[in-house]
């Protein structure tokens, strides 16, 4: 389940819950929070950057050998709008 990052529309007329940013975990197909769980001021959704953990580092995530693996193709640029492909 995602995590959703709200924030009070009005931070004078809110608690400290709100006033600040606050996570909330949600069904993707739930409605977003209009009002803050704790006091009821009208609060907006916050667009948030999301965390990706691998446990292989970007370079062998993207080598040659695992993209042919996992059907990848892999194109190289050439030069003047040409690209080769590698795998």
């Amino acid at each position: 389940m995602p995590t959703y990052e709200y924030q009070a529309c009005e931070k004078r007329a809110s608690c400290p819950r709100c006033r600040e940013r606050f996570e909330v975990t949600q069904f993707m197909g739930d409605s977003p929070l209009t009002a803050c769980p704790s006091c009821g001021s009208p609060v907006q959704r916050v667009v948030s950057l999301c965390q990706v953990s691998t446990k292989q580092s970007t370079r062998s995530m993207l080598s040659d050998r695992n993209l042919k693996a996992k059907g990848f193709t892999k194109l190289v640029n050439e030069g003047g709008g040409k690209f080769r492909r590698t795998t």
